[in-house]
C-alpha cells in the first residue's frame, strides 16, 4: 500500500501546483498593474518636483499631512511591511487592504515634495494587502493564508524591480534569519514572474546597469580562478557594506524612537521636525541629490545610482549623505521603502572604495548595490540572485563574497523590525528561538 501511494505522489503535486496557479494569477495580474501605476505615479511625481523644486519647502506639511492621513485611515496598516511579516509568521486578523491605497498615495507624496525614500516597501505592502484580500475572498485555510501572503510579497518585489527571481527568493528569506522554508517556493516564482510580466506589459521599464569589468584570473597561481588580491579587496569592501547597513538601520529606528520619546502628544510634530531638518541639509550641501529615489539626478553630473558606477560619479560622502538623509525621512514617519535608497548607499560607497584600493568603479558599485542590501534585509541569497539579474553572472563569485560578508557584518539587525531570528550569526551569542532582532 506504501509504494501505491507513492507511485501517485506526482499527481498530488501537480494537483497543488494547479491549485496555486488559479490562486496566484489573479493575485500577480492585480499587483502587477498596481505596481505598474504606483512606477508610474513615482516618475511623474520626481520629474514634477525636477521642475517645480521650491515643492521641497513644503516637505513638513506633507509631512504633517502624512501623519493625519494614517492617523485616521491608517490603524493596523500603519505598521507597514512589519504587519505583513507578523501575519505570515502567525495569521490573525489579516492585512487590511486600505494599506494599498494609503502607502501609494503617501509614498507619491513623499517623494513629490522631496522626502528621501524607496518603493521596496511600498510594493511589499501592495502585494501583501492584495493577497490578503483575496486570501479571504478565497476562504483559504491559515497555511494557504501565510503562502498567498508570500506569494504577494514576490510578486510586489519582483514587479517594481525587474528582478522576478530575486523577489521569488526575497519572500522565503526575509521572514527569518537563518532560516528558508520551500512550501511556498513555487508560489512565490509563479506569482513574481507574473507580476513582472504584467508590470512590464503596462509599459514600465526599468533602470538598467552595466558593469563592464570581466574577472580576472590569477597569474601566481595557476590553480586559483579568480584574482587574489582582488578577492581580498572585495573581502574587505563586504566589510564596509555590512557595518554600513548595520548603521542605517540603527539610526533608522533610534530616530524613529527618540522622537516618539521625547514628542509624546503632539505627534505630527515630528514628521514636522523631521522634513525641516531635510530641508536645511539640502540647502547645506547646495544639491538635491540626495532627495528622492537617486536612482537619477536632475543633472547629468550629480550624485546618483546611475553616476555611481562610474569614475567620479560621486563624492566620497555621497553613500553618507543618502544614509542620513534616508535614516531621518522613514524614521521621522514619512512612507517608502528603504531598498533603494541602499542601492545608492551601497554603490556609493562601492565607488568610494574602488577609488582608495584602486579596484574596478564598476564592479564595486555593483558589489554595494547588492551587498549593503543584503546586510541591511539579512538576505544574502537573493541579492546574490539580484546581482546575477541586474548584472550577469561574470562576477557571481565576488557578489558572493561581499554579500556574505556584509551579512555577517550587520549583526543582528535590519530594517525589519519584525523580522524573526531563527539561526544566530556566527561569533554571535544566542538567542531564544524565533525571537525578534533585538
Amino acid at each position: 500500500m506504501k509504494k501505491i501511494q507513492n507511485s501517485f505522489e506526482q499527481l498530488f503535486i501537480a494537483r497543488h501546483i494547479l491549485k496555486w496557479i488559479a490562486i496566484v494569477t489573479p493575485v500577480s495580474v492585480i499587483v502587477g498593474s498596481i505596481v505598474a501605476f504606483f512606477l508610474w505615479l513615482l516618475d511623474a511625481a520626481t520629474k514634477f518636483r525636477w521642475q517645480h523644486q521650491w515643492l521641497l519647502f513644503l516637505l513638513p506639511i506633507a509631512g504633517i499631512g502624512i501623519h493625519f492621513l494614517y492617523k485616521r485611515w491608517g490603524k493596523s496598516a500603519d505598521a507597514g511591511s512589519n504587519l505583513i511579516m507578523d501575519e505570515i509568521h502567525q495569521p490573525q486578523v489579516g492585512v487590511p487592504v486600505r494599506m494599498t491605497p494609503l502607502i501609494l498615495i503617501t509614498t507619491v507624496i513623499t517623494h513629490l515634495f522631496g522626502g528621501s525614500a524607496g518603493r521596496e516597501g511600498t510594493a511589499v505592502q501592495i502585494g501583501g494587502s492584495v493577497a490578503s484580500l483575496l486570501g479571504k475572498w478565497f476562504r483559504l485555510s491559515k497555511e494557504d493564508v501565510r503562502i498567498i501572503l508570500m506569494a504577494g510579497v514576490a510578486a510586489g518585489f519582483g514587479a517594481v524591480f525587474g528582478t522576478p527571481l530575486t523577489g521569488a527568493i526575497f519572500a522565503l528569506e526575509f521572514l527569518a534569519i537563518g532560516r528558508i522554508k520551500y512550501d511556498a517556493l513555487i508560489p512565490c516564482l509563479m506569482a513574481s514572474i507574473l507580476a513582472d510580466v504584467v508590470c512590464g506589459a503596462w509599459g514600465i521599464h526599468h533602470t538598467e546597469y552595466q558593469i563592464l569589468f570581466s574577472g580576472s584570473k590569477s597569474f601566481t597561481f595557476p590553480f586559483i580562478h579568480f584574482d587574489f588580491l582582488l578577492f581580498a579587496k572585495v573581502a574587505f569592501a563586504g566589510l564596509a557594506f555590512g557595518l554600513s547597513a548595520y548603521m542605517f538601520s540603527f539610526l533608522s529606528h533610534s530616530i524613529k524612537h527618540y522622537a516618539h520619546r521625547l514628542i509624546k502628544t503632539r505627534r505630527w510634530l515630528i514628521p514636522a521636525f523631521g522634513g525641516s531638518i531635510i530641508i536645511l541639509l539640502t540647502l547645506l550641501l547646495n544639491t538635491q541629490d540626495y532627495l528622492g529615489l537617486g536612482v537619477t539626478s536632475i543633472y547629468p553630473d550629480g550624485a546618483s545610482i546611475v553616476n555611481a558606477f562610474k569614475q567620479g560619479g560621486v563624492t566620497e560622502w555621497s553613500w553618507l549623505w543618502k544614509l542620513l538623509f534616508t535614516a531621518i525621512t522613514l524614521g521621522a514617519g514619512f512612507k517608502g521603502g528603504e531598498v533603494t535608497p541602499l542601492f545608492f548607499i551601497g554603490a556609493a560607497l562601492g565607488n568610494t572604495i574602488a577609488v582608495i584600493t584602486g579596484a574596478p568603479v564598476d564592479l564595486f558599485a555593483g558589489l554595494g548595490f547588492v551587498a549593503v542590501f543584503a546586510g541591511a534585509t539579512n538576505t544574502p541569497l537573493a541579492c546574490i540572485i539580484m546581482g546575477i539579474e541586474l548584472f550577469g553572472t561574470e562576477n557571481v563569485l565576488y557578489f558572493a563574497v561581499a554579500c556574505f560578508i556584509a551579512y555577517s557584518f550587520s549583526g543582528h539587525s535590519g530594517i525589519y523590525t519584525a523580522q524573526r531570528v531563527a539561526v544566530t550569526k556566527p561569533g554571535s551569542k544566542n538567542l531564544p528561538p524565533d525571537s525578534l532582532l533585538p
